[in-house]
């Protein structure tokens, strides 16, 4: 069975009015699952929420404790011009992380098939010393970090989809050498990122402006696929964002909801060829809502097998 992780105090942050990252966004994907009956064949679960000692398998002491001494009572405190701390903010994101965990547990005890955690707020800009672009704590790092503890793994991968290099996951794997990114992302967009891979954990894929699902899977089958051939990693961690889609606001990539399920069963493929590790699912981007819940649904549904 394919295990659904969400959490509804993952709501509870509020990036403040006319905001892309909304609580919309995980309700849309749920109204989609529910809609096409995808429920009925899944497991579900509520996220346990992460503790301190998760978040700073990552980020530092002193960043956790900065977060905590500005969240406010009420209103907003803005950490630069796209992230801000609202009152329920750090519950959200210690649900999300902790989402990542269970997720993580589920699958390397052979419990599930697989797992999609949708929460948020995002978290693959969050370096390791400051948050950044929507994102407050790292979910996805801070997943790869438990599960090198809990499992003594060696090599875990973190495939990055989103329209958007995953500069905060990038952060972390310089400093972690058992975990591996590989990141494709539109060239030009937030974080103004450079397309060198220069460190040999780390494989960046750019895409230019107007590029489709063509150019997309062109550079995942000739390069990211290769990659992980050699690598054999013993899980896979996906940074699901959908922000490559044609509709969405804040990007210039023009794929489409089938091209989301085309990938997830490439991926599943491969996966096949290397031994089968297993594979979480954790939601970044994706900001126009219609998209977004119906490319998360049919990344679920693919990745499911339904």
């Amino acid at each position: 069975m394919f295990l659904y992780i969400s959490h509804p105090k993952c709501k509870l942050h509020d990036n403040g009015w006319g905001h892309p990252e909304n609580a919309q966004r995980t309700a849309r994907i749920e109204d989609q699952l529910i809609g096409q009956r995808l429920f009925d064949f899944m497991l579900t679960k509520e996220a346990r929420k992460a503790e301190v000692t998760d978040v700073v398998r990552v980020h530092t002491a002193h960043y956790w404790n900065v977060l905590q001494r500005n969240l406010p009572q009420e209103g907003i405190v803005r950490i630069d011009d796209d992230t801000v701390l609202s009152p329920g903010s750090l519950d959200s994101a210690l649900y999300a992380s902790g989402a990542v965990l269970d997720a993580v547990d589920a699958v390397m005890e052979n419990r599930v098939s697989g797992a999609f955690c949708n929460v948020r707020p995002p978290g693959h800009h969050a370096e390791v010393h400051q948050p950044m672009g929507f994102c407050l704590v790292n979910n996805i790092a801070i997943g790869a970090a438990y599960a090198l503890d809990k499992y003594d793994l060696q090599r875990v991968a973190v495939l990055d989809i989103d329209v958007h290099h995953g500069n905060g996951t990038d952060s972390y794997v310089r400093q972690e050498a058992r975990v591996s990114l590989i990141s494709s992302f539109e060239e030009g967009l937030y974080p103004f990122t450079s397309t060198e891979s220069d460190v040999d954990n780390l494989l960046k894929l750019g895409l230019k402006p107007g590029d489709g699902a063509a150019e997309f899977m062109a550079l995942w089958e000739d390069q990211a696929w290769t990659y992980l051939r050699a690598l054999r990693p013993e899980l896979i961690l996906v940074s699901a964002g959908f922000d490559t889609h044609r509709a969405d606001p804040l990007a210039h990539i023009n794929m489409r909801e089938e091209d989301f399920a085309a990938w997830a069963i490439a991926l599943k493929s491969l996966a096949a060829e290397i031994g089968n590790p297993k594979i979480v699912s954790v939601l970044e981007g994706g900001y126009d809502l219609n998209a977004l819940g119906s490319s998360a649904a049919a990344y679920i549904k693919a990745m499911s097998g339904l």
